[in-house]
């Protein structure tokens, strides 16, 4: 992830359409330009927070002005433009939807198994998502530099969006009432999965069309989500293969 620093440069970068992560204001940063910029963060819909001086300590060797921008590693894209693109295709959609996973390295590993069994994009959200960096670059081994990303403000709403438009919602939890492979998941789907701590949140979960599980033969309840998705999306990807040579 790149830092920029200083009004101009962050106003340049808003210009440039540089897709920013997140801005830090310094409290107390006061003017006609910083003004200028806050008005200009706030029509481009980009998160900013005033922080206290302590935060900018280190960052005392660069010309900050009172400003710190981080812009993302990878350009978001639009999840309903993926969706059509693929149908247009010829292909049954298949989205994963990351919910509460802030883990970078976690990131990255369902980003590799993604790749590698034909996710067509990952749907995150803006908030309590983990930093897409270089650490979660390095763990996807590259699949963040090709696979689409797509960040959303509410990801309930953009996921009731998809069902509404044909996607069956699976949602993946020890809690589940079926196991996966007793589930057809061969047409377009939006597979989920949540946070190790808290899990899928309760709205996405009442918009589930299944609510799956993975059989675990051992003592410890559940496994790593990152080890999850894999297995997930391995059966997915099996049943799918299945149909398509019967």
């Amino acid at each position: 992830m790149q830092i920029i620093y200083g009004i101009r440069a962050l106003s340049e970068a808003i210009t440039a359409g540089k897709t920013i992560e997140k801005v830090l204001i310094k409290k107390g940063t006061s003017g006609p330009l910083i003004n200028d910029l806050i008005n200009d963060l706030k029509s481009n819909k980009v998160h900013f927070l005033h922080v206290h001086a302590d935060r900018f300590v280190r960052y005392q060797n660069k010309n900050h002005q009172g400003v710190v921008a981080y812009i993302a590693a990878v350009v978001y894209q639009d999840i309903f433009s993926i969706v059509q693109e693929v149908f247009e295709q010829g292909e049954f959609p298949l989205i994963l939807a990351c919910d509460g996973i802030t883990d970078v390295r976690n990131f990255g590993a369902i980003a590799r198994s993604a790749s590698c069994f034909g996710v067509h994009a990952l749907l995150i959200p803006d908030k309590n998502t983990a930093e897409i960096n270089s650490d979660a670059i390095k763990t996807s081994a590259g699949a963040l530099n090709s696979m689409p990303v797509c960040k959303v403000s509410n990801l309930a709403k953009t996921i009731r969006t998809l069902q509404a438009s044909g996607l069956s919602v699976v949602s993946a939890s020890e809690k589940g009432n079926t196991l996966v492979y007793e589930n057809n998941i061969t047409g377009p789907t939006v597979l989920v999965m949540g946070s190790e701590s808290e899990g899928i949140s309760p709205d996405i979960l009442k918009l589930s069309d299944v609510i799956a599980k993975i059989p675990i033969a051992g003592n410890i309840a559940s496994l790593n989500v990152s080890v999850s998705a894999g297995i997930l999306l391995y059966e997915i990807n099996r049943q799918r293969n299945l149909t398509t040579t019967l």
